[in-house]
């Protein structure tokens, strides 16, 4: 052997006592949506979780979905790390880039070189969406970012039923259908699960992170007829009754002081009473489903708790139970059956939405409630998501660790800030955040524990200030004040009114105090400047409507031509070719055998929207989705058998110079083509106008709920080579498509 020396590396032994970390994500739910929060919704597994821990009525966020994530996961300002906004566009500016920045370390990364193993579940949406295609770039997606294990979806949204679903780094197909009992939510427990045995087999020794991100109740929503309908009796009192009696219930619980007043109705809410019975009725089953949707994740959470206390981990594990923002606005007045039709200008009357009643919550819908009913879920608070009012950034947090942390259904009454967290979760552990992570130089950690408060209840507030931005909406709070600011977008900045609260004894924002403290409000709107120039978030900019096109032309401006060859995986939306107001040709080149065939040959979009090229009867299909509304043309002739060209040619017709609910882009014709010759073909008013579908493409099936009618995947029995999408010019109303995308989000 010479003077050779075996060695090996130490072993990384983790901090003693180090707890497990469970977190538990929602999505869109308001302030008073648990039940241990105020709620008649059903959540007494969380309620349960509440019980042996902490309440805080003092939790905040940063209004949006992305934006939030970015500031929980790295313990940093969103805008410092990148994502100022959606994580939907790049504008160019260091605090929107719409990707955390690898000088800001997630809690994962943080923790793996202390002995922690990362599960990463459900929802991401804080890498560039345009980077979600089956070739990346993968830095920004959770595997590069800290965790072991991913599986859950990268965009802000997805059906429930047939969500977009990506394991590790590739996109997979969800493994059961609606007709088979299968939902997102369930799948996800059932992962998590799976992760946390496999950890108890493989890794006993090393604590874990579980990051559980679901889907509710961020639209559609979707859940089980039958506990949707169980709601309908809790909630056909109406809005205006259920803030009142949640307010209540708010004051008994200690959540809000007693003198807390109701503030008056959102700006175009209207009386419950004002409405007519059969609307009443809508809106009450539009709520059922929201309800619904969370009642059906508390019960699925059931399981996980079952699983850690079955396999004695439940001590040792620490559980945050969370929102990302407050109830989202995004349904508008009257609610949504399906979203897909309003958003490429084909409108959903209300009489339509009550025909369809029946079908809330169930695979061909994309649900959401009206703004009535988002206030609720907000009380006692004014507005909703995407604004700085308490509305939209004060949000449940619930923390429990039945062996570090002694409280047992105790209310914190602190203030705290979703970029507290990490820095608190270290302190807990008792690690320091990294200098470097993979090489790079760390920025540092912009929030302050809360450890302290969570063991005494009079221990102190942070005393550095928090900025909120959104949209052009600001806010500052300092020292218990409030100072905060509603942007109208496309109105001067200057021309904003800042509103001045003291939030120590006046929880619900309603009685403002800017006129009698002009120097106090003074003083925070200028600490809200030296935080913006701070912490990124200038230029101050609301021309997000410009900006979703300037974005699309610079990413897929120059694309002309796409080409998916035989085996090609699926395709996400962003980055899927894009039709929207444009002349396109999209054409198969496939083999059809003398006994014939079926099946799709490219499919995009799902049964709410989108796009499909299909061969049934032997004949070809294209079938033009919009809102659940069918334009649909049949070859006049049989395709023959035989190496053939089967295609589809779009030519807009007339434009709209500034197209209308209802107008459409004006008319377009849809060609069939076999062989290059014409088939058949319909004009319509209908077309892509603002997005094409949430769910993404396919090439010789349809693998989710199907956009025509044939049963899912209907795959194509002959043999497909290729299909290629060739692109006209494009002029995108980037209104339009800013409003569908930020309902996205």
């Amino acid at each position: 052997m010479g003077d050779y020396i075996p060695s090996w590396p130490d072993p990384v032994r983790p901090p003693k006592g180090a707890p497990n970390i469970l977190v538990i994500l929602f999505d869109d739910v308001g302030f008073s949506d648990f039940g241990c929060y105020g709620s008649p919704i059903k959540t007494p597994t969380i309620d349960r979780i509440a019980e042996k821990g902490v309440r805080y009525t003092g939790f905040h966020t940063t209004a949006m979905c992305s934006t939030t994530r970015a500031a929980l996961l790295t313990g940093r300002n969103h805008h410092s790390v990148g994502v100022g906004c959606l994580a939907n566009f790049d504008s160019g500016f260091p605090g929107y880039r719409g990707k955390i920045a690898k000088s800001a370390g997630t809690l994962a990364e943080m923790l793996r070189p202390h002995g922690y193993r990362n599960y990463m579940i459900g929802k991401w949406h804080v890498t560039s969406l345009n980077e979600s295609g089956p070739t990346g770039p993968f830095d920004g997606w959770p595997l590069s970012r800290g965790f072991d294990r991913y599986y859950g979806f990268l965009d802000a949204e997805t059906d429930q039923y047939a969500p977009e679903l990506v394991r590790d780094n590739g996109h997979v197909d969800p493994p059961g259908t609606y007709e088979t009992g299968y939902h997102l939510t369930e799948d996800l427990v059932d992962q998590s699960i799976r992760y946390l045995a496999d950890h108890k087999a493989g890794a006993e020794d090393n604590p874990w992170l579980l990051w559980c991100a679901f889907g509710a109740c961020h639209a559609p929503h979707q859940a089980p007829k039958d506990i949707i309908k169980s709601y309908d009796e809790v909630f056909n009192g109406g809005w205006d009754k259920e803030r009142g009696e949640r307010l209540a219930r708010m004051k008994e619980f200690g959540i809000v002081p007693e003198e807390t007043e109701l503030p008056p109705r959102n700006d175009g809410v209207r009386g419950w009473a004002e409405h007519s019975d059969e609307e009443r009725r809508l809106y009450t089953r539009l709520q059922s489903a929201y309800a619904g949707m969370l009642d059906h994740t508390d019960r699925h959470i059931t399981r996980l708790i079952d699983f850690l206390e079955e396999t004695d981990q439940m001590d040792n594990t620490l559980i945050l139970v969370l929102s990302d923002n407050g109830a989202s606005q995004e349904g508008g007045r009257n609610g949504l059956v399906n979203a897909m039709g309003p958003f490429n200008l084909r409108p959903e009357p209300v009489e339509e939405k009550i025909a369809r009643i029946e079908d809330i919550g169930g695979p061909d819908t994309h649900t959401n409630f009206p703004h009535g009913w988002a206030m609720a879920a907000n009380s006692p608070l004014k507005r909703y998501k995407q604004n700085t009012h308490g509305g939209g950034i004060r949000d449940p947090l619930i923390i429990s660790w039945p062996k570090g942390l002694p409280a047992k259904g105790e209310l914190r009454h602190q203030f705290a800030h979703c970029s507290d967290v990490v820095p608190t979760l270290l302190d807990i552990i008792g690690i320091e955040p990294p200098t470097h992570v993979n090489g790079v130089e760390q920025q540092p950690i912009e929030g302050v524990s809360f450890k302290e408060s969570l063991f005494n209840p009079s221990a102190p507030s942070r005393n550095a200030p928090q900025y909120f931005e959104m949209f052009g909406h600001r806010g500052l709070w300092q020292d218990g004040w409030k100072a905060v600011a509603f942007h109208p977008m496309g109105t001067p900045f200057e021309n904003d009114i800042w509103e001045l609260y003291h939030l120590a004894e006046d929880f619900s924002e309603c009685r403002d105090l800017a006129a009698e403290e002009p120097e106090r409000l003074q003083k925070m709107v200028d600490a809200w400047w030296e935080e913006a120039r701070k912490h990124k978030v200038l230029p101050l900019d609301d021309r997000f409507a410009p900006r979703f096109a300037e974005n699309a032309e610079r990413l897929q401006g120059d694309r002309r031509k796409a080409v998916f060859h035989r085996g090609v995986g699926h395709i996400p939306s962003d980055v899927a070719p894009d039709l929207r107001s444009r002349n396109y040709v999209i054409e198969a080149d496939a083999d059809i055998p003398e006994e014939g065939a079926e099946g799709v040959l490219i499919a995009h979009g799902d049964t709410t929207s989108g796009y499909s090229l299909y061969m049934k009867d032997d004949h070809l299909f294209h079938d033009l989705n919009i809102g659940g509304e069918h334009v649909v043309v049949r070859s006049d002739k049989k395709v023959p058998a035989g190496r053939r060209k089967l295609g589809l040619k779009v030519d807009r017709l007339t434009r709209e110079e500034k197209p209308k609910m209802g107008k459409g882009m004006g008319r377009s014709r849809y060609t069939l083509l076999i062989d290059g010759e014409e088939a058949g073909h319909a004009e319509s008013h209908l077309g892509f106008f603002m997005l094409i579908s949430w769910s993404g493409l396919d090439i010789g099936r349809d693998r989710g709920n199907p956009v025509s009618d044939y049963a899912a995947p209907f795959e194509f029995t002959g043999f497909l080579r290729k299909v290629t999408v060739l692109m006209g010019d494009q002029t995108l109303d980037g209104e339009g498509v800013g409003k569908a995308e930020m309902s996205r989000e």
